[in-house]
């Protein structure tokens, strides 16, 4: 059986395109608990019989753990038909150390990130990142998390992707990050293709996220959201949830309470509303959902396919438990939207 062809969004005018779900590798590299590699190789090949073809990873993801979880599974696909995101920032080194649990990843190997927004260190990342995967070219390369390190990251990490970007050792460029307005600081600096921003624009909140995309339209930067379950919080409430990496505190945990009610009310499950209500965003261009198994992909996909009635984000918006959101159905920006500041390159 074919898999199902889903929508796909092109990437600023790179000539990259992604399927407008991209697999985050993230809990494959062991995020909050240890995945074993035939989990972590069950959740890729359920994402590829769904039809995804596009797969974010970084180097920090269980200190190269997803990445070489990554490139073995598509050792076994078609390579022209993949899509893949890495990114820079963060150089692996073996270490003796105990790193169980380091920045929430468990099951990794003992090494350890240091931080290089550094021309010589980002090329460095890329490279070893391509030998992990087994490619020889990243379709998609983001500074990862830059806060604290902007002016190195432009000056030095951003100029390296540039001379990649032209070399085509990558083939977009961009920049990953959980702060909306680091993003948009990069946006009006920068020649970027997209952002890659996390748990800023979700029912929970916008946190910025309009003013990033604003800027993302005027530049013609794609944006691709990560984050829309915060999480895990919208995707499996409770006491224990976790909120932006860290468990949730009590009145979060009764205010998604409170949304999963309206939610139920109207045959919805959570976590589709989750996803929905950041796709029905016509600037969102993909969005980014992270899963450690087959089971959590299938679910997953059904939420991407899931209709959610406007009732449902109405409702929640009249109760202030969500933002107000203009749906105007899925589908990416119209050409009038983009560009109306010209790049050049």
């Amino acid at each position: 059986m074919s898999a199902p062809a889903l929508p796909r969004a092109r990437i600023g005018d790179s000539g990259v395109e992604v399927t407008r779900f991209v697999l985050g590798c993230a809990p494959i590299g062991g995020l909050y608990s240890a995945v074993d590699e035939t989990t972590a190789r069950g959740a890729l090949d359920a994402a590829w019989r769904g039809g995804v073809r596009a797969f974010d990873v970084a180097p920090h993801y269980g200190v190269g753990l997803a990445e070489e979880r990554l490139g073995r599974f598509l050792a076994t696909v078609p390579g022209e038909q993949v899509t893949v995101s890495s990114k820079v920032g963060r150089l692996l080194v073996d270490t003796d150390e105990d790193v169980e649990g380091v920045d929430e990843f468990y099951g990794t190997p003992r090494r350890r990130r240091v931080r290089d927004y550094s021309r010589d260190g980002v090329r460095r990342s890329v490279l070893e990142s391509l030998e992990r995967l087994g490619r020889d070219r990243l379709d998609v390369a983001l500074v990862h998390d830059p806060e604290g390190h902007e002016s190195q990251a432009l000056d030095e990490g951003y100029r390296a992707l540039d001379d990649l970007r032209s070399e085509g050792v990558v083939g977009a460029i961009g920049v990953g990050t959980n702060i909306s307005a680091v993003a948009s600081w990069f946006v009006e600096r920068a020649d970027l293709d997209c952002v890659l921003v996390a748990g800023r624009y979700s029912l929970l909140g916008d946190d910025g996220a309009t003013e990033l995309f604003g800027a993302c339209v005027r530049r013609d930067v794609s944006i691709l959201v990560g984050g829309v379950f915060r999480s895990g919080i919208l995707a499996r409430p409770g006491r224990g949830a976790h909120v932006d990496y860290e468990p949730a505190p009590g009145d979060l945990v009764d205010r998604v309470a409170r949304i999963e009610a309206v939610c139920a009310r109207h045959s919805v499950a959570l976590p589709a509303a989750a996803m929905q209500f950041v796709l029905s965003r016509p600037e969102v261009d993909a969005v980014v959902v992270g899963a450690a198994s087959e089971a959590e992909v299938v679910e997953n996909l059904a939420h991407f396919a899931a209709t959610v009635p406007e009732d449902v984000f109405e409702e929640l918006a009249s109760l202030d438990l969500a933002p107000p959101t203009a749906r105007r159905g899925r589908g990416q920006r119209s050409d009038d939207e983009r560009a109306e500041t010209p790049k050049e390159r």
